[in-house]
């Protein structure tokens, strides 16, 4: 029992900064843009482009959180994201439908494979009280939660930086607005896993462990 106490002590004193103190990481960006309810009254075809201050690559979170208010019990609030060096052509889709059953439905959209709905729930596909997240890294690929649960899940896409984005709701020009008011705040957080200092702790656990109980069998040996 002593060598188990030894051994879960030291593992707190390995594990301890690790949740003590922010995770101290240069390679960290963070883009918060709050998209108003206008921006979304727009059909597919004018839809602007909008460059993003920073690229986010390598591994990154997108958080939706959609706080609009839809005037069309029809009306869609439409995300996308693209990737680098692709001209448009590569990129995912959100949309999110209107209360009060919040349909939702990811795609994604790749050269190779086209354009490819990954997720669609017609009942409870959001939730108003809850944030969407899309994770990526290049290693794990694509992981959706949409606030209840996760949805998709290691979806590999290749490689996806993300430099841009766009935003509509709107299926015809003659249709009634999709949204009136409220607005949509997403933030985009990249960095890589490499720069964590952090990162680097289960290595440090693992040879201390190995190093404590060597010690350990050795002193129980030579007495």
């Amino acid at each position: 029992m002593k060598y188990l106490f030894a051994i879960v002590l030291l593992a707190g004193f390995f594990f301890t900064p690790a949740f003590a103190q922010d995770v101290n990481n240069p390679s960290v960006i963070i883009d918060l843009i709050e998209i108003p309810a206008e921006e979304f009254n727009i059909v597919l075809r004018d839809t602007p482009i909008i460059p993003l201050d920073d690229v986010h690559g390598i591994s990154w979170q997108v958080t939706i959180d959609n706080n609009l208010l839809y005037a069309n019990p029809n009306g869609d609030a439409v995300l996308r994201i693209y990737n680098q060096d692709h001209s448009g052509t590569e990129f995912i889709e959100v949309g999110m439908g209107s209360q009060p059953d919040n349909k939702s439905w990811v795609a994604v959209k790749t050269p190779k494979e086209g354009y490819i709905v990954v997720f669609r729930d017609l009942d409870r596909g959001w939730y108003p009280e809850a944030k969407f997240l899309i994770s990526y890294t290049d290693r794990a690929g694509l992981t959706v939660n949409n606030g209840g649960r996760i949805v998709v899940t290691n979806l590999d896409i290749d490689l996806f930086t993300i430099d841009s984005y766009s935003v509509h709701g709107m299926e015809g020009s003659t249709d009634p607005p999709a949204v009136n008011s409220g607005s949509m705040i997403v933030e985009f957080l990249s960095g890589d896993p490499a720069e964590n200092i952090f990162a680097l702790y289960p290595f440090f656990l693992a040879i201390g462990l190995f190093a404590i109980v060597g010690v350990l069998v050795l002193t129980k040996k030579r007495s």
